[in-house]
């Protein structure tokens, strides 16, 4: 299947770098948003890039003009007849989404992809909303996109295998590292990563620790690049809240995945991170040191996060929601973690995590802490 006209929907931070490195890999792309200003400012962005990596020795002067020139800015739905795979990249919300697509697909050629790079909405469900869902399928990138190499790809219920093999070689052709998911709430990624989030928030709560003591807990001991509180602050502090909703709501609420009020009353002050100059810490003012240095408090902290971190992972081994290797690689390349979490299960033992998940079970008695079947059963 031709692959040569990228459309992409939604002119924001990813659909920036989704038509940046698209262009780059040689590709005509059109790029689309609903806003005049939204379109401005990609523009203006994508200049920008071209001209900081020209700066950097990283592209010449011809090549980011040719690259540019490759980057067409529509301003129809219209515009995207002659694509072969169009990647939607709006707002988070199923409405909105099953909207664009409705208004989308009269213009569309039967044999063109249509893909979401949605993070943790239902491609089953948004499939639905489609006249040819067989064509329809979850491409979820990472951002900053140029930058990270894994591409979660994700078909749905109804998707045509054949895509699923076109997009993981297209990917591999952009340079990128394309796993395959099942289509459950959050994917890989999003659903294996939650403890790193909420363990993190509920030691901080149950006034074990502050929040860079944590954080200094995850870098210090384990080598994780940042801590789970300057993550979240990275991220943005309201997508970290949704997604965390949307996969406990998802998963038909399950304690291992509920949000917590810490996190929901930063996104109501509107502390949402780095974005907004002040989360779980204020930019305004140099980072605070740990509060404490007690070896003993720091290694327990890091473990307990380890441990319910790879006990998630075996989690989603065990349902299947993707292959050993697929796991791996979207953990250390998706979120930069030191390691893969189940080698990491295997080299600590894991029988020795499944003590540690019994032991906090014992002390709770809540259901967050259960062992996975997988931890239990699976031998590599």
């Amino acid at each position: 299947m031709r692959t040569n006209i990228i459309g992409v929907i939604g002119a924001g931070t990813m659909g920036i770098g989704i038509a940046q490195i698209a262009a780059q890999s040689g590709h005509e792309v059109i790029l689309y948003d609903g806003s005049e200003k939204v379109m401005q400012n990609a523009r203006h962005q994508l200049q920008t890039t071209f001209n900081k990596l020209v700066e950097k020795s990283k592209m010449t002067d011809q090549d980011a003009v040719a690259v540019m020139n490759r980057i067409y800015f529509v301003d129809h739905l219209q515009s995207f007849e002659t694509c072969t795979l169009i990647i939607e990249a709006i707002v988070e919300n199923s409405l909105i989404k099953k909207d664009v697509y409705s208004k989308l697909e009269p213009f569309i050629s039967n044999d063109c992809i249509l893909a979401s790079n949605t993070s943790s909405l239902s491609i089953s469900e948004l499939a639905s909303a489609c006249k040819i869902a067989s064509r329809f399928i979850g491409l979820h990138f990472f951002n900053p996109v140029p930058l990270m190499p894994l591409v979660e790809i994700i078909p749905a219920l109804q998707t045509e295998q054949k895509h699923v093999e076109t997009l993981q070689q297209l990917m591999e052709s952009w340079s990128k590292w394309p796993v395959v998911a099942k289509d459950t709430p959050g994917f890989i990624v999003n659903r294996i990563a939650r403890p790193y989030y909420s363990e993190a928030i509920r030691i901080y709560e149950e006034g074990f620790a502050d929040f860079a003591t944590i954080d200094y807990a995850m870098t210090s001991i384990y080598g994780f690049k940042m801590g789970p509180f300057t993550l979240m602050d990275f991220i943005g502090n309201d997508i970290n809240y949704a997604v965390t909703h949307s996969v406990w709501e998802s998963c038909f609420y399950e304690s291992r995945y509920k949000p917590s009020f810490t996190q929901r009353n930063l996104v109501s002050a509107n502390w949402l991170g780095k974005k907004m100059g002040k989360g779980y810490y204020d930019y305004s003012k140099e980072m605070p040191l740990p509060k404490s240095d007690n070896p003993e408090l720091i290694q327990n902290i890091a473990w307990r996060i380890l441990v319910m971190l790879i006990n998630e992972a075996y989690d989603a081994l065990h349902y299947k929601l993707a292959s050993f290797e697929d796991i791996e690689a979207a953990m250390t390349k998706g979120v930069n973690y030191p390691k893969g979490l189940l080698a990491w299960g295997e080299e600590i033992g894991k029988q020795t995590c499944v003590d540690t998940m019994n032991r906090l079970y014992a002390n709770y008695k809540e259901e967050r802490y259960r062992v996975s079947m997988g931890l239990t059963n699976y031998n590599s």
